[in-house]
This record gives C-alpha cells, sequence and structure tokens, in this order.
C-alpha cells in the first residue's frame, strides 16, 4: 500500500480506493487515523475560530474568509473571545514570525465529536495544519462536515520552493501575491524570485538607477512593493529568496552599466531567448563595489539568510577573447574559465558574508574553492546534485520540476530527491542473453542526443538499460515486443517521459521515440558489445539527509506571462509539492491524480488561483465567442507539445522571442489531457479483459462527445484566423473517434481486420500524431494501443 497511514484499534482497515475517495488530502501527511464509523463533524455559520499561543497577525480573518468562500457562508471573526470554539488552533510557543530554513512545521489535528483541534510547536505548523484542514472540508449531500480524523505531520524536507521568473515577462505584485497563496496552499515554503536576466532588470536600486531606468522597459518592482510581497509571504509563512543573476544572463546590466562588462558593446536590451554572451568583467574592482552595492540594498528588503546568484549558463567567449582579463587569469593562477568563474563567486561570497547572506546558485558555481556554507540548485539532475552531496555540500534539486515544460504531472512525481542505484540490475548473469543498440534522437534546436540502450532477456523476463552520452546509467521498465522486430519500453529522462518505438533488424534501429508526447525520429545499429556506462553517483545515506535538503519547482517565462501563469502552476504544482513534504513511499500515481483533481477545485474555490479563468478567457478571445463549449471539447483531445518542443519550433521558425504572443489554443491547454488519461485506462481494462462492457461503454461514450463536437466546432474554428491552424486536427479528431467507435465494437465482438485495413488504420494515426500549431493529439495514444491490441 503506497499511501502510509496508521489505524486505532478502534479503526478499520479502509480500501485505498475508499481512503482516498473519502479525504483529498495534498500533500499526503505522514500518519493519517481514520474510525471505522465514518462519522463527521457538523458545522453551521455559527462557526467560530480562536487562535491561542501566538498572535498571527490577520490569521484568523483570512481563514475565516477561506472557509467563507469554501461554503459560502458570510463569516466574520468573534467580537469577543468564545468559550466552546468550533475550531482551536493552539500553538505551544510564539516564535519570530520570520519563517527559517529550519522553521519547525509540524502539526496534530484532531476532529472529533468536540470540534477541532489544530496544535502545533510554532506558527509555521499552524499555517501548515490549517492547509489541510480547509481541505478537508466537505460540501455533502446533506451537510457541511469534516471528517473525523486524527492527523500527525511534518515535512520531509525543509526546503519546497517554486521559482518564479519575473525577469523575461514581467509579473505584477497581485500575480506574485496569489502564487504565494498557491505555494502556501500546498505546504510549500519557498518563493525563489527570479529577479535580473538577460531580457530585463526588475529591482529597483536607490544607488543604481539607471538599472531600472534603462534595463527594465518601465515594468520593474519598487523597493516598496518588494517589502510588501516579503511582509505578505511572511504572514504564510513563505521564505522569499531573491536572485541577482551574475556573471552571466547579464544583458540587462550591460544595456545600463557596460563598464563593467568584460567587452565595451554597444548593447541593447535583449529580445530573444537563449544564452547570450554578455559576462561581468572578473577583473574589475568596480564590479565587486557594483555588487555589494546591490547586495546591501538586497539584503535591506529580503530578510532571508539566502541569496541566490545564479551563476549559470557562462558563456566564456568574452571573457577568452579580452587580453585584460587573459592576463588577470595568468597574474591569479586561474587556468580556465572555469576557475575564473570560481575566483568571482568567492569575491561575491565575501560579499554576501560581509551582509549576513548565505549564497544559492546553480550547478555552476560548485567549485571546492568556495566554502560548504553554500547551497547549490540542481538544474543538471540527480548525478550533479549527488556530486554536490557526496563532497558534503549541500543542495536542491529542480532538473524534473520545471513547471514550465508541460509534462504529465505523474513525471514530476516520480521524480526522487536521493539518487537511485542500480542495485546490479545491469549486471548480465550466465544463461541471460543481452543486446544493445546506439542510437542517435536528433532534437529541433541543439545537437542531437545520442545513447545507447541494453535489453536482457533472463529467467524472469525482459530488463534493460539506457545510457546517454556523458550521463549516469538508469534502468528501463515496461519492456514490450509489439512484434518479432518492434520493441517499446520506457524511461523517465532530462527530457521528461520516453518511450521509444524502435523496429530493430539485425544490422538497423529505426522509428521514434516519444519525448513526452512529441515523436522524435530516431536511428541507430546494433552494437558489438554491451557498452561501459557511468554508475550514479551516490552518496552514502548520512549525506543524502544531512546534505540534500528538499528542491524547487522552477517557472521560467519565455512561454509564460501573467494572463496564463496559473494554467501552468495550478494544480500541477501539487505533484512536486507531495514529493517534497510527503513520506518517500507516497507514490501510487492514479491516487495521485484522483487528489489533483480535488486540488483544482479547491484552489480554484478556496485559494483563489485563476487557471479556469484564464483558461476561459483566453478561449473567449480565440473563438470570439462566450459559448465556447465546443472549443473547451476539442481541447480535451489535445496538448501542447511537451519538453521544450515549442520553444525548439519557435527558434526554428525564427520566433523565439519577447515579440512572439503567447495566444495561441497551445498557450493555455494544461500540460496532459486528464480526458485522454482517463479513456486511455478504459482501454487498458478492455484489452484485460474484452467482456467489460462498462469500460467499452465509457470509451464510446467519449469518442461520441469528440465526435458528435465537430458540427459545432467547424465554424467556431473557421471564424478566427488565430483557430485556422487546428482545422486538420479537428477533423482527425473527429476521424479518429469514429475509428475509435469502431475498434471498440470489433474488439468486443472478437472480430479481426484485415491487413490492409490495419495499415491504413496505423497510417492515420501515425499521420494524426504529427505537430500540428504546437500541439498533439493525445487520443492517438489510447486508440494506438487499442489497435495493436488486436492479434
Amino acid at each position: 500500500m503506497s499511501l502510509r497511514r496508521s489505524f486505532v484499534a478502534c479503526c478499520c482497515a479502509l480500501s485505498f480506493s475508499a481512503f482516498a475517495e473519502n479525504l483529498s488530502l495534498m500533500p499526503w501527511p505522514q500518519q493519517v487515523e481514520q474510525p471505522a464509523s465514518g462519522e463527521k463533524l457538523r458545522l453551521t455559520p455559527q462557526l467560530t475560530l480562536n487562535i491561542s499561543g501566538d498572535h498571527l497577525a490577520g490569521a484568523e480573518s483570512r481563514w475565516l474568509a477561506r472557509i467563507a468562500r469554501q461554503t459560502g457562508w458570510p463569516l466574520l471573526p468573534a467580537a469577543q473571545p468564545v468559550e466552546h470554539p468550533t475550531i482551536r488552533v493552539v500553538i505551544a510557543r510564539a516564535v519570530d514570525p520570520l519563517p527559517k530554513p529550519d522553521s519547525d512545521e509540524s502539526y496534530q489535528l484532531q476532529v472529533n465529536g468536540d470540534g477541532v483541534l489544530l496544535s502545533a510547536n510554532t506558527r509555521f505548523g499552524a499555517m501548515r495544519g490549517m492547509e489541510t484542514l480547509l481541505q478537508l472540508i466537505e460540501n455533502g449531500d446533506k451537510e457541511t462536515a469534516i471528517p473525523y480524523v486524527t492527523i500527525h505531520d511534518k515535512p520531509r524536507f525543509p526546503w519546497r520552493g517554486l521559482l518564479i521568473d519575473g525577469a523575461r515577462h514581467f509579473m505584477p505584485i497581485e500575480t506574485i501575491k496569489r502564487q504565494i497563496d498557491g505555494l502556501a496552499a500546498a505546504r510549500m515554503n519557498v518563493f525563489h524570485w527570479h529577479l535580473t536576466d538577460d531580457q530585463g532588470w526588475r529591482f529597483a536600486s536607490s544607488h543604481c538607477p539607471q538599472l531600472q531606468q534603462k534595463a527594465s522597459d518601465g515594468l520593474f518592482y519598487s523597493q516598496e512593493e518588494m517589502r510588501e510581497v516579503v511582509r505578505y509571504a511572511t504572514e504564510r509563512g513563505v521564505r522569499v529568496v531573491p536572485e541577482l543573476d551574475v556573471p552571466g544572463h547579464a544583458s540587462a546590466i550591460a544595456v545600463a552599466m557596460p563598464e563593467l562588462m568584460s567587452a565595451p558593446g554597444p548593447y541593447k536590451m535583449e529580445r530573444g531567448w537563449g544564452v547570450f554572451k554578455p559576462l561581468l568583467d572578473p577583473s574589475n574592482e568596480q564590479v565587486y563595489h557594483v555588487i555589494d552595492t546591490l547586495v546591501g540594498e538586497m539584503a535591506a528588503i529580503f530578510p532571508d539568510p539566502y541569496l541566490h546568484i545564479g551563476g549559470d549558463e557562462v558563456d566564456p567567449t568574452q571573457w577568452n577573447a579580452s587580453s585584460k582579463i587573459q592576463q588577470f587569469m595568468r597574474d591569479n593562477n586561474l587556468k580556465d574559465a572555469h576557475a575564473l568563474q570560481a575566483y568571482f563567486n568567492l569575491r561575491v561570497e565575501k560579499i554576501l558574508e560581509a551582509h549576513h547572506r548565505q549564497m544559492v546558485g546553480w550547478d555552476e558555481i560548485y567549485h571546492p574553492d568556495l566554502p560548504r556554507s553554500i547551497l547549490i540548485q540542481s538544474w543538471q539532475g540527480q548525478d550533479a546534485l549527488g556530486a554536490v552531496a557526496k563532497d558534503n555540500y549541500r543542495g536542491i534539486l529542480s532538473t524534473g520540476f520545471y513547471l514550465d515544460q508541460p509534462q504529465p504531472a505523474d513525471y514530476h512525481y516520480r521524480n526522487e530527491i536521493f539518487p537511485q542505484g542500480l542495485e546490479a540490475q545491469d549486471e548480465i548473469h550466465s544463461g541471460e542473453q543481452a543486446q544493445s543498440w546506439s542510437f542517435t534522437l536528433p532534437r529541433l534546436k541543439g545537437k542531437a542526443v545520442d545513447g545507447s540502450f541494453t535489453l536482457i532477456e533472463g529467467k524472469e523476463g525482459w530488463r534493460g538499460f539506457i545510457d546517454f552520452a556523458g550521463k549516469s546509467r538508469r534502468m528501463v521498465k515496461s519492456i514490450t515486443w509489439l512484434s518479432s522486430q518492434q520493441v517499446s519500453f520506457e524511461v523517465d529522462t532530462w527530457m521528461g517521459p520516453l518511450k521509444p518505438t524502435l523496429t530493430l533488424t539485425p544490422d538497423a534501429l529505426s522509428g521514434y521515440m516519444l519525448v513526452g508526447n512529441v515523436r522524435y525520429a530516431t536511428q541507430g545499429k546494433r552494437m558489438a558489445k554491451v557498452p561501459a556506462g557511468i554508475a550514479p553517483t551516490l552518496p552514502n545515506p548520512q549525506q543524502m539527509q544531512q546534505n540534500l535538503l528538499g528542491g524547487e519547482a522552477a517557472l521560467w517565462a519565455e512561454n509564460v506571462n501573467s494572463s496564463i501563469i496559473d494554467t501552468k502552476l495550478w494544480p500541477r504544482a501539487f505533484a512536486v509539492a507531495e514529493r517534497l513534504w510527503s513520506a518517500k513511499d507516497v507514490t501510487q500515481p492514479d491516487n495521485m491524480y484522483q487528489r489533483l483533481e480535488a486540488m483544482d477545485r479547491w484552489t480554484t474555490i478556496s485559494v483563489g488561483t485563476q487557471q479556469h479563468a484564464q483558461a476561459e478567457q483566453q478561449m473567449m478571445r480565440l473563438a470570439n465567442r462566450s459559448d465556447i463549449q465546443p472549443l473547451r471539447l476539442f481541447a480535451q483531445a489535445l496538448e501542447p507539445a511537451q519538453y521544450y518542443t515549442r520553444q525548439h519550433l519557435k527558434f526554428q521558425a525564427g520566433h523565439y522571442d519577447y515579440h512572439e504572443p503567447l495566444n495561441r489554443l497551445a498557450d493555455v491547454l494544461p500540460a496532459e489531457s486528464l480526458a485522454v488519461r482517463a479513456l486511455d485506462k478504459q482501454v487498458d481494462a478492455l484489452i484485460a479483459n474484452r467482456a467489460n462492457s462498462s469500460a467499452a461503454a465509457a470509451i464510446r461514450a467519449q469518442l461520441h462527445i469528440w465526435h458528435d463536437n465537430n458540427d459545432q466546432l467547424k465554424p467556431l474554428l473557421s471564424a478566427s484566423y488565430m483557430l485556422q491552424p487546428l482545422e486538420n486536427s479537428a477533423k482527425q479528431v473527429n476521424e479518429l473517434s469514429q475509428m475509435g467507435i469502431e475498434l471498440v465494437n470489433a474488439y468486443t465482438r472478437n472480430q479481426a481486420f484485415g491487413a490492409n485495413d490495419v495499415a491504413d488504420m496505423h497510417a492515420k494515426l501515425d499521420a494524426a500524431a504529427q505537430l500540428q500549431d504546437e500541439t498533439v493529439i493525445a487520443l492517438v495514444r489510447p486508440l494506438e494501443k487499442l489497435l495493436r491490441a488486436f492479434k
């Protein structure tokens, strides 16, 4: 059983599905006890709330307002203390209101006939527990109630963050506050504010005002606004960690202060996305004076002990081309650009130390010259993070948690912080047969992905592993031979979930790899022997426990602006939040999706997130009408192209820049189609038992919805030039729906298709699987599975 739960003697062991249906909690608590009686505490509009042990300014009004939104009742704080409040919040001790990296966030929650008792050691545990309590409030068929329950809870990791990029696309303060509400509701505790980058300087500096005057397009945060965000976050138990990105990602600095750069310029505002050449000059003492000034200003606004210095993606071209900098490197015995960056970072670290701040930075700042007080944020993955922890530096993980990439929620959910070993599964034993294949996967931007995979046939069936060039070996799963020459398997990668469908001839490999939901053509050849691989870097258990502090979801803003930000974050961020809060063995994806759906509704009502409002507004604009039901139904069959495919398509088209409008249907499609996921589950049930009439009926019903929607959809698409590129997709959804109905009918009757008919259907599916206006037809996947089930 994946969810850990404890039952007292009077409790019955509820089935997993019943338990999950009754309690839609996310992140899942560490320990839950529920009585067998199923009793509930009935709530009324006379509900009262009392907080004791610490003064939480504004909390009573805020929490009552949340309950009012969930119940529809007009609730107000009590005019005077109530002797027997409905909800008692008891805090053991008053602490500094400012959340800290080691704040105690544990809590206990008990609901019974006496009411609700939420007890915590500190205000921060009370805040986390209140979010759990708010999730428990149910508007049932007869009453509003809270189920009797006892919960003991605390987070698995202390650092549970969300990065929001306000530099590439400016995010207004109200937008930022709403996301802080969301991350606090998910029991996350760090807001990482990316304030500077090539495309914009958003931090208002008093001492260097030319930065915001010349490099922000007038879109920046005043110091008072930033203080207000800190205050707002503090009231919700959330830390704010600002980021000053240096020495790279510095094009905005170059526009305002070219005298600090490694090359003379001239410079202009950067409108494109990517990695650019402007670098601060580490040999210029004025650079460190300015950084000291800016860090001093940031430290006065942001009280958190950590300050992020970026440090990633340094293109050393300017350093290598500067005779002055090259001489500086020789004078200081700095052998290469990495050593020069380490010198720069060490100087910056001393500045941070003088301002009582600790350094956070991306993988590239990791260097033995820096003290072990620094914290490494990894975008390069568990291998890099494992090396950090093994060297007794501390780290947090962001790889696999990039929410700007549309990825399935279960991909993020499987993303374990601790590096995982192979457990000798890649060893080939006596009597086993192994075959190894090299492959090349060309991408739409950047160099191709090269690697190899090995399939092993043993006594217990097939297993295998994959070796990507320069990365550690990982085991694959779900190896399936679709025919004697065609194989498929699954593996999670830094690109997202990867599922190849490959044809293996004696010497050559061809087919495609599904990266997320996009087919990438792949070629390769048979290898003469099993290749040597790179073993995962594994710290010992104590190092992992002490040095790996958690992780951060990241929302980079090349494809995100304030009009669609909520559609990217909510409710999907809850999958990341659960990975960072809940026990390691809370991993059951079907149950996670059930609770994620509840979080979608709950965050909209209780928290005020706007994922549905933003999607509706975008669809109304696209359709130029308020009746958008045909577009809604059509959208359920689609998904945005996953991984970085959309960015790479824009790059190929010459539109990879700020001026590319985020106004397509793809921009507000959910990362994955839950309607197609549900259909896929029914297809699995039907394949397992062709006599499963309920599964067959459910599949037909969904396919009829899409098929019958076509007549209403066609005029809507043709009337909008922004939707016209999807007209062919609509036609294909209509045809595939009819084909799917015929497949279900034939499968339930155990009827076969002729070889030509099968080939025609595969051809239709292959054509429909191609990218269209940065979207894919997700319906292809379950129909392809059903067609392959015919023998």
